[in-house]
């Protein structure tokens, strides 16, 4: 039988005999797509992932089944079904040609032929060995689905699933990571819907339906949030307004779901006008549920005045819902809720086909730097006499129309002006003259074409955005704003991102780059215009994206003064008392002279927008600070312990692992050491081929160690050839004994005592790297 004739004729039937589709609530998902398919450009898309069968019973998927057809072996499908099973994070995987049934058990490592499929009851008992009264009750409560028209993709339901788990477990503190555009908010809907039919409260009764606050530091966020969250009755939402709270006297507090922003809740004054937060006319345990939204910007501090909404409110459970990964400037907040329970990233949201990919076009001008000279005019303010002005000064402490008309000259040029386009600016007067000179240079007559969205644009802007959002209309179609849309947008149709101001946070960098990463039909990537050197958070090691056909120019790192200091989102406040700046007007000669460099450059395997030579170049500055001369780095190599050390310095500096083995490609040492590729920049030494390394040290190592411990070195050096250098890591030695010997124990047994075994494999590493 064929594939078909296997699953229709022997495979259906027994699923059929083993309750699937019978039992209640038992569901199976046949030719079920886990994910998309990269977007390839052209409207294509790379393979998706399609599992012939998911087994599904009370609302959670349990088992992937890849079937093949009879003349091919039980196992053949094995190696995709561990891998789909993997994916949606199930513990049970099985391969089938009709004729035999091999299961996995991905938790216990346990595999081997069965009889008979597993029945619904049966898989749920080894899913779920523990009982849980709260997971049942989660799990009779079905996904409020929207008529049909919402499915949850595959890592959407594993984030519901480990946050009801975890509530089910009474943690109080959960996190989610999930890349912007990914669903966050779909994904606190769905676990409100649960939680609220389920009447799950902090009583652990289900004696009321909870109180649930979702708190926001945006006013944008929070009312997004409660248009998402429509499908609950009217009188179940609530958004907690300042205005309504002085009109009424009181703070809401007849509904279930309620919405906010942080600094409602922290403002409110007493009957005798002093300060007393909103947020203290609640009891301290009225909610049951706080959803955080985007919570690494400020709540999780422990010294932001936020912090105190939380403390106060300790005895909810607090979700956490984040698009940034684990860095130094973002430690409050993961010591705060802990470790994610789900990760999602915008590398794999990219790949699996969730995301648009995207484009950077770099772009560089004459006048990105500027000093004064006599023959420009000063305007207004007074400009410092040999001062070098850079990019973080621009439209900030100094403003040059003429190089703002040039820029967006350059910009309309380039883009196709009747796709919808964000440009970020330094600040909301910066966003007004951008928006004015694209409107005098524009070919679309509208008067409405280019507008502003920020704080000083009030409920105006608020309206233009929604319009842009729609996307059945054209105009406006640019807007220009400074932090309002860095975060929490939701416009599917966006194909430009243009830079015009410093982008200093990666958090913030993410984020807007996120902008532009919804699907939308005939939108294949989406182009970021960079003006202002924003790429080289590419290089980044918690970069996680990966571009597409890229267009870069490479230009110079500004040394460390010039890097743009964090800035303080400016949009949340009308801007009413503007700073003063320097305004010039250049010399008519210098206007006419200004020019500009667009150019392409290689991208690595590694998603960064940097060419091998711009690796080196950057590389060549840093290398100087880590070690002194070749013999200290020889000593540091050596060395497993002060290699990791070196490593994980440059990786702190952006030279990750990837980068290093881009520049091996580069110089042709693929088959060297990335020892090689460091002294190559530093020394312009030579590389040797691992080869030829061994060839020349093997004699000298294996001849200062007993007859035995020469054969697993010997067995080592192999390795390392074959390998590479991460063969020689610490962590190895147990891996590397394993595979000559079987196991620790026999290897022992031949060798000796454990102990001499490791100071051997790290002291004959020195001689590998000795100067030859």
């Amino acid at each position: 039988m064929n594939e078909a004739e296997t699953r229709a004729e022997i495979i259906d039937p027994a699923l059929t005999a083993a309750g699937w589709g019978v039992v209640p609530n038992s569901r199976i998902l046949r030719e079920h797509n886990i994910t998309l398919g990269r977007l390839q450009g052209a409207g294509k898309r790379a393979n998706a992932d399609i599992a012939d069968y998911v087994l599904v019973y009370r609302g959670h998927k349990l088992a992937i089944i890849e079937a093949k057809r009879t003349s091919l072996p039980e196992t053949e499908g094995l190696a995709q079904a561990k891998r789909y099973s993997t994916k949606l994070q199930l513990r049970i995987a099985i391969s089938t040609n009709g004729l035999q049934i091999y299961q996995a058990d991905l938790s216990t490592g346990a595999e081997g032929h069965i009889d008979a499929y597993p029945t619904p009851e049966a898989l749920w008992a080894i899913t779920f060995a523990d009982a849980n009264t709260w997971r049942d009750r989660f799990a009779d409560i079905p996904y409020e689905d929207k008529g049909g028209q919402w499915q949850p993709r595959y890592y959407q339901d594993i984030a519901i699933d480990r946050v009801l788990e975890s509530i089910a477990h009474t943690k109080r503190r959960i996190l989610l990571t999930l890349a912007t555009g990914t669903g966050k908010t779909a994904i606190a809907f769905q676990i409100a819907w649960k939680l609220f039919h389920s009447r799950w409260n902090l009583s652990a009764e289900p004696t009321r339906r909870p109180r649930i606050l979702f708190l926001a530091d945006r006013n944008i966020l929070a009312s997004q949030a409660y248009n998402a969250f429509s499908a609950f009755a009217e009188d179940a939402r609530v958004r907690i307004d300042p205005e309504e709270i002085r009109k009424k006297g009181r703070a809401p507090k007849n509904a279930s779901i309620f919405f906010t922003i942080f600094q409602t809740f922290m403002t409110g004054k007493d009957q005798d006008g002093h300060p007393t937060p909103y947020f203290g006319e609640y009891p301290t345990d009225f909610f049951d549920l706080i959803i955080i939204d985007e919570c690494h910007r400020g709540g999780a501090r422990d010294e932001s005045s936020w912090r105190g909404i939380l403390n106060y409110f300790s005895p909810a459970v607090q979700l956490g819902l984040t698009a940034t990964p684990k860095r130094a400037i973002n430690t409050d907040t993961y010591a705060y809720f802990g470790d994610p329970v789900y990760i999602y990233s915008l590398k794999d949201g990219i790949n699996d086909g969730f995301l648009t990919p995207f484009k950077l076009r770099q772009i560089a001008t004459t006048i990105d730097e500027y000093t004064y000279t006599s023959d420009d005019t000063v305007e207004e303010g007074e400009v410092e006499a040999g001062r070098r002005y850079v990019e973080k000064d621009f439209n900030r402490t100094i403003e040059i129309p003429e190089r703002e008309r040039y820029r967006v000259k350059l910009l309309l040029e380039n883009i196709n002006q009747r796709e919808k386009t964000l440009v970020f600016c330094a600040n909301q007067a910066h966003a007004l003259l951008v928006r004015d000179t694209i409107n005098q240079m524009k070919s679309n007559p509208h008067p409405d074409y280019c507008v502003r969205v920020t704080a000083n644009d009030g409920a105006a802007g608020d309206q233009f955005l929604s319009t842009f959002q729609d996307n059945e209309k054209t105009i406006p179609t640019i807007l220009t704003t400074s932090q309002k849309l860095s975060t929490g947008v939701d416009a599917l149709n966006v194909r430009n991102i243009v830079l015009l101001r410093p982008v200093a946070s990666m958090i913030e960098f993410k984020q807007i780059i996120g902008r532009g990463t919804r699907l939308f039909d005939g939108k294949d990537y989406f182009t970021v215009y960079d003006f202002v050197k924003a790429y080289e958070h590419f290089s980044d090691p918690e970069w996680d994206g990966e571009p597409l056909e890229p267009e870069a120019l490479p230009a110079p790192r500004p040394p460390v003064d010039e890097v743009p200091a964090p800035e303080q989102p400016d949009d949340e406040r009308p801007d009413q008392n503007p700073r003063r700046r320097v305004k010039i007007t250049l010399a008519d000669g210098k206007t006419r002279t200004i020019q500009h460099m667009i150019a392409t450059t290689f991208w690595d395997p590694s998603g960064r927008p940097m060419s091998a030579a711009e690796f080196i170049t950057k590389l060549f500055g840093a290398l100087p600070d880590l070690f002194r001369d070749e013999d200290e780095l020889r000593a540091l190599w050596g060395v497993p312990q002060t290699r990791a050390t070196l490593l994980a310095n440059l990786a702190d500096r952006g030279f990750s692992l990837e980068a290093l083995h881009a520049i091996e490609r580069a110089i042709d040492a693929e088959n060297s050491d990335i020892f090689d590729v460091l002294a190559y920049i530093a020394f312009a030494r030579a590389p040797l081929t691992r080869q030829t390394r061994v060839a020349t040290t093997r004699a000298s190592i294996l001849s200062a160690y007993p007859e035995k411990l020469q054969t697993f070195l010997d067995f080592v050096l192999d390795q390392y050839i074959k390998q590479g250098v991460q063969e020689l890591d610490n962590d190895n030695l147990v891996p590397l004994l394993n595979l000559k010997y079987q196991n620790t124990t026999d290897a022992t047994n031949t060798l000796g005592d454990p102990t001499q075994i490791r100071q051997t494999f790290i002291n004959f590493q020195q001689h590998l790297y000795q100067t030859p």
